[in-house]
């Protein structure tokens, strides 16, 4: 319907500098908004160019090869990369009189993501796993999981609705894994393995037999290695030890982890690690994975424009030395500060306050060692005190306590880690290290049956404090809890022990409101304290 092509289709169109002739044909895929309305077409540039391949029956002309230079068909240029090919095309029109014109374009070019080699299109050969035939069942799949954030489940949806080609499971390279096939060179059988010979490497062992199909002897073993992806799909299976009938294992551990309860990963590789696994566990099993999937999201370098890499760098400094410099601890505390599913830049601020709280934590457990006994109990720790022997302060302090693990741990059931570790922050450096210590030092100092209360609540507000940061902080805070509590505790790693429950006997609203106002006292008498220059 465009006025500009009238009389053009059904002619031909001839190429400068080869001569060659090509069809003017008319498709509806044809945007006549968009430039001149004519679109080349060559096999090949995009995914447009094999459908027109397809559908138009158009000839093959391979111009690239796997190597990335220019075959015989590009005829003097062959040999050279694509983009000197390209400058010398340029020259050689324009030495014809041929180039009308030149000018800057910016336009969409798929690259390589590591170094931006931009990716040409080359004729293969590959296996696939048919998954188009499915896409229904693969939705259905995807609404019986828990995504968190809820909103992740939308990119996997979309990626299945929007699936144009069945899974692609080969790959040319040096290293991976192999597939047990070989081609018959008499009659281009594919012959594959017995399973009970598996695993097996076909440029290695030969067939075990003649062809099948034509009793030839002669076999050209398959070069490609398999998609990364085709098997760590199957990280279920191998997480748990799962054996194929007949291979003699009891599968008991596999009974016990599938489907999983979790599939922690990253946003990108939903349309990939998620659902490939979703598509191996229903064909193999007929089941679902994991029942749910808590995606987190990038490092981001500085500028907040691309995610950190091996390749691109982008932070402060290599991983390595940020970890040498402030601890494994303090890169986990950034990396926890942003919620699920979204995408953090790197912050050496943050990663300093990580490691600050960390050195806080091994300070206040240092100060409380000397007055909890020898094996991390305080005295009378598996009974409560009398209640005579709680101050307002303890009472206030184990109040706080429940009301954290509460809180804390509906947080830590959302997959709410930022918050839950942010509230965990507060309660360790405002209410127990900066007043309730304060509060209680003296005491502890003393000795005595006013000690006795202090060193409980101490030890329980402590104990709490670490158990609630283990996740986040996992090293420091097994320093501590070993050197302090596993004896009494009766766990050989805080990673192992039980995770803290409210006890109602301390729950208690009026130690509450009063902890609020000895907090408010306090604070007023360190601002008066600090305006008057006084010793605080």
């Amino acid at each position: 319907d465009d006025p500009r092509a009238a009389g053009l289709a059904g002619r031909h169109a001839v190429v400068p500098l080869f001569d060659q002739q090509v069809p003017i044909l008319t498709d509806p895929a044809a945007d006549p908004t968009k430039g001149t309305g004519v679109v080349m077409c060559c096999t090949f540039g995009d995914t447009a160019d094999v459908a027109w391949w397809r559908q138009h029956d158009l000839p093959l002309v391979e111009a690239i090869g796997r190597d990335g230079r220019m075959t015989a068909a590009a005829g003097p240029y062959a040999g050279l990369p694509t983009a000197a090919a390209r400058q010398q095309i340029i020259a050689a029109i324009a030495a014809t009189g041929e180039l009308l014109a030149q000018e800057p374009l910016a336009h969409s070019v798929r690259v390589h993501e590591r170094c931006d080699t931009p990716v040409e299109y080359v004729i293969a050969s590959q296996w696939f796993i048919r998954v188009l035939d499915d896409k229904e069942a693969l939705l259905a799949a995807g609404e019986q999981i828990a995504w968190h954030p809820s909103h992740m489940h939308a990119r996997y949806r979309q990626w299945v609705e929007n699936l144009g080609w069945d899974w692609c499971i080969s790959r040319q390279r040096y290293f991976g894994v192999t597939f047990p096939v070989w081609t018959c060179d008499g009659c281009g059988a594919t012959i594959l393995a017995d399973e009970a010979v598996l695993p097996l490497d076909p440029t290695v062992t030969p067939p075990k037999r003649p062809c099948p199909a034509c009793g030839g002897a002669a076999f050209t073993p398959e070069q490609d290695v398999m998609d990364t992806w085709f098997t760590s799909s199957m990280s279920p299976q191998i997480g748990g030890q799962w054996q194929p009938p007949g291979a003699g294992g009891d599968n008991a551990l596999y009974a016990q982890v599938f489907p999983a309860a979790l599939r922690p990963q990253a946003h990108e590789i939903i349309r990939t690690w998620a659902f490939y696994t979703i598509v191996k566990s229903r064909f193999h099993f007929d089941a679902l994975p994991w029942r749910s999937v808590a995606i987190s999201g990038w490092g981001l370098a500085p500028e907040g424009t691309a995610k950190l890499s091996k390749s691109r760098g982008g932070g402060p400094m290599p991983p390595l030395e940020m970890i040498a410099l402030y601890s494994a601890d303090a890169l986990r505390y950034w990396a926890a500060s942003t919620g699920p599913g979204k995408d953090a830049i790197i912050s050496e601020e943050k990663i300093q306050a990580g490691a600050r709280l960390a050195t806080k934590l091994w300070h206040v457990a240092r100060f409380s060692q000397r007055f909890l006994a020898a094996d991390g109990a305080a005295d009378g720790a598996d009974e409560a005190p009398p209640p005579t022997a709680l101050t307002p302060a303890d009472r206030w302090i184990l109040a706080r306590a429940q009301q954290l693990i509460q809180r804390a741990t509906a947080l830590f059931e959302q997959y709410d880690y930022a918050t839950a570790k942010s509230e965990t922050e507060i309660f360790f450096w405002r209410d127990l290290a900066d007043n309730y210590l304060e509060m209680a030092k003296q005491r502890l100092y003393d000795g005595g049956e006013a000690a006795a209360g202090a060193r409980f609540a101490l030890r329980a507000a402590l104990l709490t404090t670490l158990k609630l940061f283990a996740p986040i902080l996992p090293y420091v805070t097994e320093e501590i809890y070993l050197a302090l509590f596993a004896a009494s505790d009766g766990a050989p790693s805080i990673h192992r022990a039980r995770w803290p429950r409210a006890e109602p006997r301390w729950q208690d609203d009026a130690a509450l409101a009063l902890g609020d106002a000895l907090l408010e006292i306090a604070t007023a008498v360190r601002r008066h304290k600090s305006e008057h220059g006084l010793s605080l």
